[in-house]
């Protein structure tokens, strides 16, 4: 048994809790795909709908300030699951293999402790460029291991009548790959699938009846939607939900058109609006899977002994800075909707600065266990209760895949890159590799970050100030730091730290599934 005893050591999160001695028993995480924060009712907007999120936040701890350490899927979501930033992983390209020898997940320490463990859902271990040459193919500490081909192979058993829709419904696939605005489903169409056989619903239903059958056990469980991620997936009954002409395109500036992705440039006002509206269709067809995991484990009886967290792993650009896209270091990709409902702390807000690397810290925190010990974040247990972030207090975060990374203070944030590439996987400007270049914002005065200053002379120090910090970070955790040329200027280590050192992957290319070390004869 695992008691939740709240020490002097947490200081401050006794005013926040309704009784001592809770047992947590279970743990469940909600994992969504390209979540963004402005996406959702809780956080402000009054368009979206999300009854389920808004209630968990309104029962848990909502975070304003929480921020992945990887703007993009596979290096965000083995970072979460270790405790590890991704240069410390070794996840840092869309396509690398997660390194199950050198990694240590939170689902595998926990099963060190007697928890069955599972997963549903998205992984991006990237398992699959290995293929043939596992002798043994990991789990990475999950007992149950039930990614995206156990739906297709779901689906497929379904008879045709399941998986008939009613004629003359239009669908998102009769439109795909014909140009950029129908693969961002700008047309707002459904998928040819109905709510009862459609992918999120089963990944629900799969998490439920596996809490079900263990519900006497103590568990560890990731439902990992894949919702709402480019093409915005959502089943025919969504349909309509919401029309493109009541949606607000944000503001934009003119510095932003030497960084738009060729692909976006020629898109009209009508197809913006409507590729918003399919993102915020998706995102209230996740709503309602939520509130099925969510309503099950009250349902069971297993609230007060169930700690559940909801995040995504990075956020999105919904025609901010006139994109649609996560691969970047602005708030809207970087901080994302997160929640942590207890059962024994009260409902409140912190607003105070965290990481994704302490998400998995904190639940082995919340259950009274010893540190992961190669974790490097921390426990927000205390930051809850304190609801402060210090003035040294800063969060990172690295996107290898463009040579880019970040340093951000609550009043600050600034971001590096090499600029040796025209950005990557897909999202390429048409105008060639920038060389190095700075980003500077003033966040208090800019949010909505439309004005650079890093070469404004007024900001130098500032700047300096800024690039110390991220060289520190760098020194601090990467793996290799010991190797970095010690001759080397201080933007020359910055340009050395952002170069990626995946193994098993490159920048901006997807291996061959199963022959990425094969040659033609």
């Amino acid at each position: 048994m695992r008691s939740v005893v709240i020490a002097l050591a947490f200081l401050g999160v006794t005013n926040f809790l309704k009784a001592e001695g809770t047992d947590i028993k279970k743990v469940v995480v909600i994992v969504a795909d390209d979540h963004a924060m402005h996406a959702t009712g809780i956080y402000g907007n009054d368009l979206v709908k999300t009854p389920h999120i808004d209630r968990l936040a309104n029962e848990g701890v909502r975070f304003d300030n929480a921020f992945c350490n990887s703007p993009i899927c596979s290096a965000s979501r083995q970072s979460l699951l270790t405790g590890k930033y991704p240069i410390a992983t070794g996840v840092n390209l869309l396509f690398t293999p997660f390194d199950d020898d050198n990694n240590v997940t939170v689902a595998e320490y926990l099963k060190g402790y007697g928890f069955k463990t599972a997963l549903f859902g998205k992984t991006h271990f990237n398992n699959w460029v290995w293929g043939e040459m596992y002798e043994n193919y990991p789990q990475h500490g999950f007992d149950v291991l039930r990614e995206g081909v156990a739906y297709k192979e779901y689906y497929k058993k379904l008879d045709e009548k399941q998986k008939q829709i009613p004629e003359g419904v239009l669908t998102y696939e009769q439109f795909k790959n014909q140009g950029v605005a129908n693969n961002f489903n700008a047309r707002v169409l459904p998928h040819a699938v109905k709510d009862r056989y459609s992918e999120g619903t089963y990944v629900a239903e799969q998490a439920i009846q596996f809490i079900e059958d263990h519900k006497e056990e103590d568990l560890f469980v990731w439902v990992a939607f894949h919702q709402p991620h480019h093409p915005y997936y959502f089943p025919i009954e969504y349909q309509g939900m919401y029309e493109p002409a009541d949606m607000v395109l944000p503001e934009t500036s003119a510095e932003d058109d030497r960084w738009v992705p060729e692909k976006f440039k020629n898109l009209t006002l009508e197809q913006r609006k409507g590729i918003m509206a399919a993102y915020y269709t998706s995102v209230s067809y996740m709503d309602k899977n939520i509130g099925l995991v969510v309503d099950a484990i009250k349902e069971k009886g297993l609230e007060d002994e169930t700690l559940i967290i909801y995040l995504s792993d990075n956020g999105y650009l919904l025609n901010h800075h006139k994109r649609f896209e996560k691969h970047t270091m602005w708030e809207e990709a970087t901080r994302q909707p997160t929640i942590l409902k207890h059962p024994t702390m009260e409902a409140k807000v912190c607003d105070a600065l965290i990481e994704y690397v302490d998400i998995a810290p904190t639940i082995v925190d919340c259950l009274n266990l010893p540190p992961m010990s190669e974790a490097q974040g921390k426990s927000i247990l205390s930051t809850i209760g304190q609801n402060v972030t210090a003035e040294s207090e800063k969060v990172f975060a690295t996107y290898l895949e463009d040579n880019m990374a970040m340093v951000r203070t609550k009043k600050w944030k600034y971001v590096f890159t090499t600029g040796s590439r025209d950005l990557g996987i897909g999202y390429q400007t048409g105008l060639g590799p920038s060389g190095i270049f700075h980003r500077l914002y003033d966040l208090e005065n800019d949010p909505k970050e439309l004005q650079n200053l890093a070469y404004n002379e007024a900001y130098s120090t500032t700047l300096a100030r800024m690039k110390e910090e991220l060289l520190e970070y760098f020194s601090k955790n990467h793996p290799e730091a010991s190797k970095c040329p010690k001759g080397l200027s201080m933007e020359g280590k910055l340009v050395w730290f952002c170069e990626p050192r995946d193994i098993g992957a490159n920048q901006g290319l997807k291996p061959q599934f199963d022959r990425v070390f094969h040659m033609n004869p």
